[in-house]
């Protein structure tokens, strides 16, 4: 469900704010194309003003094409709540998981909604993408006297989209007696339980002029000014590794920074964790920054036996001092062992959290074909999409890992 009915006074455009375009298309069609981009298929409801309903229609019918049949356009309420009460209402029958997205975060990446919904799925209850709050945060009273300073360690910026089990949400819906600020907030005053999964600085909110200015670079179009715009970068990892044999003493098996205990584990300099080092290496290329084995060579002794968490960690920092950020990962393990898919969520949720981006997971075999069929091993096949400053990529030297 997109909530677009708002009226974005604080944008301060003259017309409400999904209406209001960057770089030549609307806010409402720019979150479309996101959620379009998702290769599982959704029936979207767009919540939209009762006065803009035809011009709602028009601009959700270009921008999803030939899947315009999954859109449907409906009349929002006074507030947001009665809004998203009556995208609800909307929802076909058989629709189990709900994702409530606000229009005004429409650069949030595919993988934010394939995450989340991903999460709702396995986990049965309320999910919300968020990010660390990373602002001193100070309490002050009604004359701006500082009181005390917060502790922002246990705070986290909500984002958007939100996802819920269907029949929870429409009976939280159901009880509310008051307006909340977010649908989480009215689905945890039910007594249902919530869950925070990591966001994407992509997905900012579009409130004031400032942030419709910094949409306009991002999407391109804000050369003119002479601040470089953001360039999306992708970038490929692949790494394969032996499992140890049967009569060789080897840790347990470790992949995506969790343990799986009975699992033979992985040959390696480090802890063998081929979906870290997958997704090292994606990161990496995708930034011009070199590649694991340059950056993390086999002849450092502290690397010895390292966790794969100190990889992420390190090609994170690497990331941000290029001022690169990451926009989302995907992760597909090849091999017969272990069984991912029972834990994917788990790995989905810590991966993500180390990176600070979201982080999608699937698992596949090769039918009995090559090493891994013969479960000799598995391979690991990661893309990161990064954004940075537009310049020339930095120049490593690669090293065969």
């Amino acid at each position: 469900m997109v909530v677009a009915a708002g009226s974005g006074s604080r944008l301060a455009q003259g017309r409400p704010k999904a209406f209001v375009e960057v770089a030549g298309r609307s806010i409402l069609e720019w979150s479309l194309r996101g959620i379009l981009r998702s290769p599982e298929p959704y029936q979207i409801v767009v919540v939209a003003p009762e006065a803009l309903l035809g011009e709602a229609r028009a601009l959700s019918s270009t921008a999803a094409g030939h899947a315009a049949r999954h859109v449907t356009v409906v009349a929002g309420g006074e507030t947001r709540q009665q809004s998203v009460a009556r995208g609800l209402e909307a929802l076909a029958p058989d629709i189990t998981t709900v994702l409530v997205h606000d229009t005004a975060r429409c650069f949030t990446p595919a993988a934010q909604f394939e995450l989340v919904a991903a999460a709702v799925e396995t986990l049965g209850h309320g999910i919300v993408p968020g990010l660390p709050v990373s602002d001193t945060i100070k309490r002050v009273d009604e004359h701006g006297a500082v009181l005390d300073t917060v502790d922002r360690s246990e705070l986290v910026a909500m984002q958007t989209p939100q996802g819920f089990p269907r029949a929870e949400l429409d009976a939280a819906y159901a009880s509310a007696e008051v307006d909340h600020t977010d649908d989480a907030a009215l689905f945890a005053a039910a007594g249902r339980r919530v869950t925070v999964v990591a966001g994407s600085h992509e997905a900012f909110k579009i409130t004031t002029p400032w942030d419709l200015q910094r949409a306009e670079l991002l999407a391109g179009e804000g050369a003119a000014t002479g601040a470089p715009p953001a360039l999306p970068r992708v970038g490929l990892g692949i790494d394969v590794h032996a499992f140890a044999p049967a009569d060789e003493a080897a840790p347990p098996l470790r992949l995506g920074t969790l343990d799986f205990p009975g699992e033979p584990g992985l040959v390696g300099h480090s802890d063998g964790d081929a979906v870290a080092h997958a997704i090292v290496d994606a990161l990496l290329s995708a930034a011009g920054e070199g590649d694991i084995g340059s950056r993390f060579g086999t002849s450092d002794p502290q690397h010895a036996g390292a966790s794969g968490v100190v990889f992420l960690e390190g090609a994170r920092r690497i990331l941000d001092g290029a001022g690169a950020v990451i926009g989302s990962v995907v992760v597909q393990v090849v091999g017969n062992r272990p069984r991912v898919a029972k834990r994917r969520v788990e790995m989905q949720r810590e991966l993500s959290r180390i990176l600070n981006a979201p982080v999608s997971v699937s698992a596949t075999t090769t039918d009995g074909l090559g090493f891994t069929g013969r479960t000799e091993g598995l391979a690991v096949f990661a893309t990161a999409v990064v954004t940075l400053p537009a310049g020339p990529p930095s120049s490593h030297d690669g090293a065969a890992k």
